[in-house]
């Protein structure tokens, strides 16, 4: 896998977990769009955004925007559902994979609009 720049700014601990998820997310939507902002990534496929990959100090945000339909949800937050994952292990967890291929199955947000 290439060696990201976004994913190289993080604390040294998270890179395996953000490389990780990285994969999982390209490899499971296959091609989605991505986009970076504010230290975010985000992916989608055409036309709407899925998901959100945030590194924080001690654990990555795993952010599923539909995450609320999804079965089972993730365990925190309301529409948006979204967990914090620690630990390569639980990177590679059913539930993590689950939930990425489920984001790609369910529409997200929009995808924002940069023609004007």
């Amino acid at each position: 896998m290439p060696s990201l720049p976004w994913i190289e700014s993080a604390m040294p601990d998270l890179q395996p977990i953000l490389g990780h998820l990285d994969g999982q997310i390209r490899k499971t939507l296959r091609g989605p769009r991505h986009l970076l902002k504010w230290k975010k990534a985000y992916d989608g496929l055409p036309g709407r955004l899925d998901l959100e990959l945030l590194a924080c100090d001690v654990s990555v945000n795993l952010v599923l925007f539909a995450g609320a339909q999804f079965d089972p949800p993730p365990p925190l937050g309301e529409g948006s559902r979204h967990v914090q994952i620690r630990t390569l292990e639980e990177a590679r967890a059913p539930d993590a994979v689950r939930w990425i291929k489920q984001a790609g199955q369910r529409p997200g947000w929009q995808w924002p609009d940069r023609s004007g």
